[in-house]
């Protein structure tokens, strides 16, 4: 069985079962146990003098790890189909977007509650539009590096390379953050993880772009990544923003202090509404559709 014969079916089988919670509810998700191991080592070695080196020195025991244990689960049958389902994560991502259209529709406190639990920055005083903006950019960021990411290193580097890279994209969630406790032990977790999204976050961008529409929005879009707070969040957000017509991004406050973020679209419509949250999981389905196309294309070249 090819690799990408092996990714396809992992994301057929993700696309149909999603992250089942009786499952769950049971066993550790793979994620949970390498958010623990991170959690452990984070307490026991983010202390002192040589934070950084200390930070290195993970990372290295993540990748070669993880590496080591995809190996050695690759040489059970059908074990990176199943694994392959269980680390991408593309019916769970629309689930949890389209929950925060389902609850703006029955107020805008239930909207606020339910983004909340996708997003990082504050949602207290949010309106309608700015849970919807959030809503949306949660969607194109993740479905990067939730959904394209992984599945572009597991047919690169099969099972070990999916592997790698959740436990680097973990880490980098956990500490890879520039505060005082994490900027110096996360520093390493935080560059590999946008060295590792570096190709996927623009083949999403790619895949997400208005095809139909003038290639010179190309241009605009390229021009407005560059220059988003993130190397690589900013190319699945300016391409959705122009499929769906609005503008995302903007001012937003984190832990109280608001950041006059850059709009991404500003010549687009200013108010998003649950309505383009649904368009936006749309436009998520065609892409991940035209991705499975082409993988299953690519397992019998």
């Amino acid at each position: 069985m090819t690799t990408a014969f092996a990714l396809s079916l992992a994301m057929i089988l993700d696309a149909l079962m999603g992250e089942p919670k009786w499952l769950w509810d049971r066993l550790p998700h793979p994620a949970v146990l390498i958010g623990r191991l991170i959690g452990w080592a984070d307490r026991r070695m983010n202390h002192g003098d040589r934070r950084k080196a200390k930070g290195v020195a993970l990372l290295l025991s993540l990748v070669v790890g993880s590496g080591v244990l995809g190996l050695i689960l690759d040489q059970i049958p059908f074990v990176d189909i199943l694994l392959g389902a269980i680390l991408l994560a593309h019916k769970s991502l629309i689930q949890h977007v389209k929950a925060v259209a389902r609850a703006l529709d029955t107020s805008l406190e239930a909207g606020r509650a339910s983004v909340a639990m996708i997003v990082g920055r504050d949602t207290t005083d949010m309106d309608t539009p700015a849970v919807s903006r959030a809503a949306i950019e949660s969607a194109a960021e993740n479905f990067s590096d939730g959904v394209i990411a992984p599945a572009f290193w597991f047919l690169l580097l099969g099972l070990p390379g999916i592997l790698i890279y959740k436990a680097v994209n973990t880490a980098d969630s956990m500490i890879g953050y520039r505060t005082d406790r994490h900027r110096d032990f996360g520093w390493a977790s935080a560059r590999c993880d946008d060295l590792l999204n570096l190709i996927p976050a623009r083949l999403t961008a790619v895949l997400l772009f208005p095809w139909g529409k003038p290639l010179s929005l190309w241009r605009s879009i390229t021009t407005e990544a560059r220059r988003h707070r993130s190397p690589n969040a900013g190319w699945p957000e300016a391409a959705l923003s122009r499929s769906l017509g609005v503008a995302l991004s903007g001012p937003r406050a984190y832990h109280g202090e608001m950041r006059d973020y850059p709009w991404v679209n500003p010549d687009g419509r200013p108010n998003a509404t649950p309505r383009d949250i649904d368009m936006a999981c749309a436009r998520l389905w065609t892409a991940w559709a035209f991705t499975l196309v082409c993988v299953i294309t690519l397992s019998f070249a």
